[in-house]
């Protein structure tokens, strides 16, 4: 299958391609990332702010030069090297390299969905909400990784939410996106895991992707295969979340919660980059 990954340059989605890539390197795949997800927000909470460092800033400004400074050509079996990649060095599983793409919905950008003729897109994380010119596109629809049980735990940083509101699950959902609303879709499967409140948000969310990941492949599988997906209209009524307000933060951290750990993170990046 000609497949078109969205994701978002962040280490989460960085984490999950790393677990996709490297099983569906059978089929032609192009990658494509927005730079965020929401947008400018001059009165962002510091705590928000010191999350994304964590998750963008300190993986995408100073963890990735110095890997790619330091790295082995990656001419030389770069697909075989058991350690996590880069964006950069996943074009090795790649039609093409790796490109920011931040307004899908525009005319160029557009075109050039249009000319990769995708059977399937796939959206990890993604910043971009899909208008109809491009859900029109690929001939086996679009699906989307979300990270939150759905539909309880519509829109942004459902993980947090969850944990706010103290789920004993958390999980993802992979959904169809069929227009241009948020996180309605038709369910194709969800996977759940128990909250370790002893660890951050960030940690937990990290979490997800294992089982999440299996579920886009099993999918992609399938579709490969011209298996009907067996898909459920999401039942109740749920609820959209947004980014957390400084209030919603201080009851967070009240309640005995962290959005990021430092050692956690560099736990993480020690066993999947380093070791």
């Amino acid at each position: 299958m000609n497949i078109l990954i969205l994701a978002n340059k962040d280490l989460a989605s960085n984490h999950a391609l790393n677990l996709l890539l490297p099983q569906i390197k059978q089929h032609k795949v192009t990658l494509c990332l927005s730079a965020k997800v929401g947008g400018n927000n001059p009165n962002k909470p510091t705590e928000l702010n010191r999350l994304t460092f964590f998750e963008q800033d300190l993986f995408n400004n100073l963890l990735t030069p110095a890997l790619e400074a330091n790295c082995i050509s990656e001419s030389i079996n770069a697909s075989e090297n058991k350690l996590y990649k880069t964006f950069n060095q996943l074009n090795c599983y790649l039609s093409q390299p790796v490109q920011e793409l931040n307004k899908i919905n525009q005319p160029e950008q557009l075109q050039m969905v249009a000319e990769l003729k995708p059977d399937l897109i796939v959206c990890i994380r993604y910043g971009v909400i899909l208008k109809e010119q491009v859900l029109a596109i690929p001939s086996k629809g679009t699906i989307n990784l979300h990270s939150g049980i759905l539909p309880d735990y519509r829109g942004v940083m459902a993980t947090f939410w969850a944990m706010y509101h103290k789920e004993p699950q958390i999980g993802t959902t992979l959904h169809y996106i069929d227009d241009a609303n948020i996180d309605t879709g038709n369910v194709i499967a969800t996977s759940t895991l128990a909250v370790n409140y002893e660890k951050s948000y960030l940690w937990n969310v990290l979490q997800l992707y294992v089982h999440g990941v299996q579920l886009i492949l099993n999918t992609i599988n399938a579709l490969a295969s011209d298996q009907v997906i067996t898909k459920s209209v999401q039942t109740g009524e749920g609820q959209y979340f947004t980014f957390p307000t400084t209030d919603d933060l201080a009851v967070f951290a009240d309640n005995g919660h962290s959005l990021v750990d430092e050692t956690e993170i560099t736990e993480f990046i020690t066993e999947y980059f380093l070791s």
